[in-house]
């Protein structure tokens, strides 16, 4: 049986723990779903087409992850794609209770979806996006917290903004 996840998020930009996440998902299950979520009311760091081509960068070697983008409902999205689960990964109690609340939502909105919450690993379980972002823009070293193709393009980004 053939069982096809979705891991969403808006990967701005893609971190160790993210990529965490989508390994441990692409060992499980047959077909993973690396979903960038197009948000208008959000200004990202980073295109939605840099973001796909970081990802589809860091996930090379990974064969059955598939990086798209999508807008709207993800229970809608899931319906369209045939996707079984979400995947998301927690890194403390705070992303649980928003998540939870998440999987409720899209389990009303699609009875068929179920929700599959994968810890965060201990060494990456305090990163996000933001975070990442944060530290960058005040000069501090990244290098432990996303991948290195995309540590050099926050780097050039944000040495870009400040000019």
């Amino acid at each position: 049986m053939n069982k096809t996840v979705i891991c969403p998020g808006s990967f701005d930009p893609v971190t160790l723990g993210h990529l965490d996440v989508i390994k441990r998902s692409s060992k499980m299950f047959d077909h993973v779903i690396v979903a960038v979520l197009i948000n208008s009311a959000k200004s990202p760091s980073f295109s939605i087409e840099e973001r796909i081509e970081l990802l589809e960068k860091v996930t090379d070697g990974l064969k059955n992850v598939e990086i798209v983008s999508f807008e709207g409902l993800l229970a809608e999205y899931c319906k369209e794609r045939g996707v079984d689960a979400i995947v998301k990964g927690l890194r403390a109690v705070s992303d649980f209770e928003y998540e939870f609340q998440m999987a409720i939502t899209n389990k009303k909105l699609n009875p068929q979806l179920e929700t599959i919450f994968l810890m965060a690993d201990a060494d990456s379980m305090y990163l996000s996006s933001s975070m990442v972002r944060e530290v960058a823009s005040m000069g501090g070293d990244i290098s432990n917290f996303v991948p290195p193709c995309v540590h050099d393009r926050i780097v050039e980004r944000i040495n870009n903004s400040k000019r």
